[in-house]
């Protein structure tokens, strides 16, 4: 059992399979790495282009029932507190927040712990935007992509709009998220009053008539987490059209991507993207560090270009 935040922070891993996760003194801080994520200007904030993403904390693996399950059993709230720590020694200063589970619970024991990150919230259906903003003093607030993306396959995209000029009122920046790169280039199109977007480079909600087509009549298992390798470049190119900043995410295809391949796959996100957009990235170091892993491929990448 670690003593003290500071003394699991400063091993500069999260141990693979026996990190024990245990109690660290509240506001136990550690030094800086000397590898940062480079930031870039978020209108009235600067935060890292590799944003902390929210799922493998509650088991949202899109992958399978065991390794959600998993991912679940592994994050307790020492692990996903300790986890936060460790990104912001990294430079690592935004969260993908998501109001679900014990999110809020783990979310005001790490500021508790003293740590500090701007908050860019995924709010689902049901949930209220304006308790939202007067509870966690968020920086964004964005439509989550799975409601946006029923939305728009129902045809009542209007409602979507209706929420973005709600939360307009609230006073933080206001974004859509999507899987479906047509739903940015259509609010594009009509010039949604919308400050940012977050797409999905992999499109897992065709419906099952798309599906049939995009695999020749074929139907795979699972059909809500297909991942075609001819999808990026589509949402990329979306991205890159508008001059709204946007962040991508789902860029290793939720685990899909061998360990050979994920630089790479950092690689085309950011030669793809605008200097201005991010990408947001879950992490899961139960077997490797890959919070320190991921930061030193992005300063690699970015520091060189």
């Amino acid at each position: 059992m670690w003593k003290t935040r500071r003394s699991f922070l400063q091993s500069g891993t999260v141990l693979a399979a026996g990190f024990a996760g245990g109690a660290p003194a509240a506001g136990a801080q550690a030094p800086a790495s000397e590898i940062q994520v480079p930031k870039m200007k978020f209108f009235r904030a600067e935060i890292s282009r590799m944003v902390l993403g929210v799922n493998p904390f509650y088991g949202y693996a899109h992958y399978n029932n065991n390794f959600g399950n998993a991912m679940r059993e592994w994050y307790t709230p020492d692990r996903v507190c300790a986890v936060m720590h460790q990104c912001t020694r990294f430079g690592i200063n935004a969260f993908n927040y998501v109001h679900l589970d014990r999110g809020q619970q783990d979310w005001m024991r790490f500021q508790a712990e003293g740590g500090q990150m701007h908050l860019i919230i995924q709010v689902t259906a049901g949930v209220d935007a304006e308790m939202l903003v007067k509870t966690l003093r968020p920086l964004a607030l964005q439509r989550q992509g799975e409601v946006v993306d029923t939305a728009w396959q129902n045809g009542q995209m209007e409602t979507v709009k209706e929420w973005c000029k709600k939360a307009r009122d609230l006073g933080v920046l206001v974004g859509v998220g999507t899987h479906i790169p047509a739903v940015i280039a259509k609010i594009e199109e009509e010039n949604w009053d919308v400050d940012f977007y977050s797409g999905c480079v992999y499109n897992r909600r065709r419906t099952a008539e798309e599906w049939k087509q995009a695999l020749h009549g074929e139907i795979m298992e699972m059909a809500n987490d297909i991942y075609m390798q001819s999808d990026p470049p589509r949402m990329y190119r979306v991205m890159k059209q508008t001059r709204k900043p946007c962040f991508a995410f789902k860029i290793m295809a939720a685990g899909r991507i061998p360990d050979r391949g994920i630089e790479q796959a950092f690689r085309t996100a950011f030669e793809s993207i605008k200097p201005n957009d991010g990408v947001y990235v879950g992490m899961f170091p139960k077997f490797k560090d890959e919070v320190r892993e991921n930061a030193e491929i992005v300063h690699r990448i970015l520091t060189k270009s």
